[in-house]
């Protein structure tokens, strides 16, 4: 189905309501109680998130944005002109403009889970690379994907920006990692953002920025599931937490109950006692070898990475499986 010169397409179920309320009650059921981030992304969150990357104290995505700068160039002559480039988790789809204009694939595929924020960002897309043949793909990266829509371009270059392998429990990571590699295909390569290691003052000042967007960003799971499910909870009865925690290697963020409390959802009570939370994301941070190591065990072959002069972040490149002669 094409509309205003984008091609779009779904891979999820139809019952995206139903998948969030069985994640939801599942999830407030177990202990400790969890809901998987990847709910965050309706389109008031895939908002916020935008305004996150443009927190002060938010450093992966001007970081990203820098290397991608740099390194653009060099990656179109590993991978050459006129592939089939698809962004997972496309978001606004701000950082692939970096590289559309020196890679000119033959096909752009913007693939994310919120449709609404998905259409409207490609939209943006065809409109200023009139050239280009948009896809969009409202999929959940966590299901198998399958591109059905798409021409089949090779090669496929993957491009997953910000970091997001960090949500993923490392061998999650390394099992999705090898479930993109089955959508990029045999010679297809992996151009992948990645978050350092690095002291504990920075990360905790970018998950708690002081224009609480972040706070908001995680409360607002809480307010979906007043508008879509039509939960019973109060708002104001809970705070955003967040914090790194060093023996994980990884942030954590949190919605901590600030008293004893009750949350209701399809007439059944889910008490929380005062500071008892539910954990919303684990965000993973990597040492440069520590990731390289994922990479190969899911399949790829690290064939170059850049990073910012302040080790802060990185992207690497990855080859699936098998390394082009002459790179």
């Amino acid at each position: 189905m094409k509309q205003e010169s984008v091609i779009y397409s779904e891979e999820t179920p139809d019952a995206a309501t139903g998948i969030f309320r069985e994640a939801v009650l599942r999830g407030l059921s177990t202990r400790p109680r969890r809901i998987p981030p990847k709910f965050f992304y309706d389109r008031r969150g895939s908002e916020l998130f935008e305004v996150i990357c443009r927190q002060p104290e938010y450093y992966p995505t001007r970081t990203e944005l820098g290397i991608l700068r740099s390194c653009a160039r060099e990656v179109a002559q590993l991978i050459g002109t006129g592939c089939e480039l698809i962004e997972f988790g496309s978001g606004a789809s701000r950082k692939v403009r970096l590289l559309l204009e020196v890679l000119r694939p033959a096909v752009y595929a913007g693939l994310d889970i919120s449709r609404d924020f998905l259409l409207a960002s490609t939209r943006r897309l065809a409109r200023d690379y009139p050239w280009l043949e948009v896809h969009a793909v409202c999929a959940d990266l966590h299901e198998p994907l399958a591109f059905s829509s798409l021409p089949g371009t090779e090669p496929r270059l993957g491009f997953y920006p910000g970091s997001s392998i960090g949500n993923f429990e490392p061998a999650e990571a390394c099992r999705f990692l090898s479930n993109l590699g089955t959508v990029l295909g045999p010679g297809g390569a992996l151009l992948i953002g990645v978050d350092l290691d690095k002291e504990e003052h920075i990360l905790n000042a970018a998950y708690n920025d002081a224009a609480g967007v972040t706070a908001a960003f995680n409360l607002n799971l809480l307010a979906r599931m007043q508008r879509e499910l039509r939960a019973g909870v109060n708002l104001a009865a809970f705070r955003h937490r967040a914090f790194y925690n060093p023996d994980a290697g990884r942030v954590e963020m949190h919605l901590v109950s600030s008293r004893a409390q009750y949350l209701r959802l399809d007439n059944i009570r889910f008490e929380f006692a005062a500071g008892e939370g539910i954990h919303t994301e684990n965000s993973y941070k990597y040492s440069l070898e520590q990731f390289q190591a994922l990479a190969r065990e899911a399949g790829y072959v690290p064939v170059r990475h850049w990073t910012d002069p302040d080790q802060l972040f990185s992207v690497h490149l990855l080859f699936n499986g098998v390394r082009p002669e002459g790179n």
